[in-house]
């Protein structure tokens, strides 16, 4: 539409109701918000990687407590959960992963805080039982340290023969 009918069809009308049209601004990627913010000035990091990784830790946590409600079978469950999962990619293509830890094999070469040991009999070696807060890496570089509650065998019972 040329601007000249545009002009037009707006002097058709009072001033009192002319309405201008509305300016959007330039859209911008989550993925390139996330490397502007990283990028690093002269001053140091735009973002600090501890605030990077507490909104990784608050995403991993919005996003397990949306799949307990998913199993629901709510529709507003499941829109917030894909908002989270394209969240998600744009962070995973800036290059920040979270990992979650839930039951992988646990030996103490891993690079994880043990909150706590729990016995457990069904168990024949140390598993990781739940993940308190992931870890996380940027660009390959962990910038939080994974907490975790390990389960172990429990060998009392059988020596005592119960």
């Amino acid at each position: 539409m040329s601007t000249w009918t545009r002009w037009r069809g707006q002097r058709r009308y009072h001033r009192e109701f002319r309405i201008a049209a509305p300016r959007w601004p330039d859209p911008v990627s989550l993925t390139a918000a996330v490397e502007q913010l990283t990028r690093t000035t002269e001053d140091g990091p735009a973002l600090a990687e501890a605030d990077l990784a507490d909104a990784a830790t608050n995403l991993w946590r919005a996003q397990r407590r949306l799949s307990r409600l998913a199993e629901e079978d709510s529709r507003e469950a499941k829109r917030v959960g894909r908002y989270l999962q394209a969240t998600q990619r744009a962070l995973d293509e800036a290059g920040l992963l979270i990992q979650d830890h839930d039951g992988t094999t646990f030996h103490p070469g891993l690079s994880l805080e043990v909150l706590t040991m729990q016995p457990d009999p069904a168990l024949r070696h140390e598993v990781v039982r739940e993940t308190v807060r992931p870890s996380v890496y940027l660009a390959g570089k962990r910038i939080q340290m994974g907490q975790v509650i390990v389960g172990y065998p429990d060998d009392t019972l059988e020596e005592t023969g119960a």
